[in-house]
């Protein structure tokens, strides 16, 4: 990585080396992305499909176009966007995620491009995508604005860049923190710093420096009833999805 890479989090890179082995696991530390999947990926692919004219009934409906998936962790998006035909780079910070991404991919028989590298790195080498995912990375990097911007910097003319985060409100502390980590124990115990957590109007204004546009906002709830989750377009208090695009 090169020195523009300084929206990195050591502190918080080391929470998911610890946990990296398990990324794959569906009963393990990553549970919640795991049921929280489905909904995510329909939502980037829809919001996609619409934004590139692409038919979703193909068996390839993006191929020809490049995303890179940013914070890929161990590849839990970057290899449904594979599927869907996307040229994929995946990048993160931790080299234990890439090794249990590629490792992973391998076995899978998909050819994805994961690099240990930040967002600033890329956009300082010239890189542009197509579509470029942040998705709940935003919440643990060191300087939100700085790294929206680079993200956003990423983004090719007529492309589009989707987010997912966590509202910084009284109802996420109470259900995404207390509740999550504390009395339901979905993930490990200071997983997340609700202070870190980043309002609607805070990742717009980050994407804007980047000169993309907002199109969408759309929240995500848990549904106690079904044990899934759905998106909730109204309701943006806790989990919320945006997208954004480049004129």
């Amino acid at each position: 990585m090169s020195a523009a890479a300084d929206t990195i989090s050591p502190a918080e890179i080391a929470k998911f080396t610890e946990i990296a082995d398990t990324w794959w696991d569906p009963t393990g530390a990553f549970r919640p992305l795991h049921k929280f999947n489905p909904e995510r990926i329909r939502f980037i692919r829809d919001r996609l499909a619409a934004h590139f004219g692409r038919d979703i009934t193909e068996p390839r409906p993006f191929a020809g176009l490049r995303l890179l998936d940013v914070g890929c962790g161990g590849g839990l998006i970057s290899e449904p966007m594979a599927r869907l035909g996307f040229e994929v780079t995946g990048i993160d910070a931790g080299a234990e995620n890439i090794g249990v991404a590629r490792l992973h991919a391998e076995r899978m028989g998909l050819a994805i491009d994961y690099q240990v590298a930040a967002p600033e790195s890329l956009r300082a080498a010239g890189h542009e995508y197509d579509a470029v995912l942040a998705l709940e990375v935003v919440e643990h990097v060191s300087d939100v604005s700085a790294f929206l911007g680079a993200v956003g910097g990423l983004v090719a003319p007529g492309g589009a860049a989707i987010a997912a985060t966590l509202n910084r409100t009284v109802k996420s502390l109470l259900l995404a923190k207390i509740g999550a980590e504390y009395v339901l124990r979905w993930v490990p115990r200071g997983t997340h710093d609700w202070r870190k957590f980043v309002r609607p109007s805070e990742l717009a204004a980050g994407l804007r420096r980047g000169g993309l546009a907002l199109s969408e906002f759309s929240g995500v709830a848990y549904d106690v009833a079904r044990d899934d989750w759905k998106l909730t377009p109204r309701d943006l208090d806790v989990n919320y999805m945006a997208m954004a695009v480049k004129a």
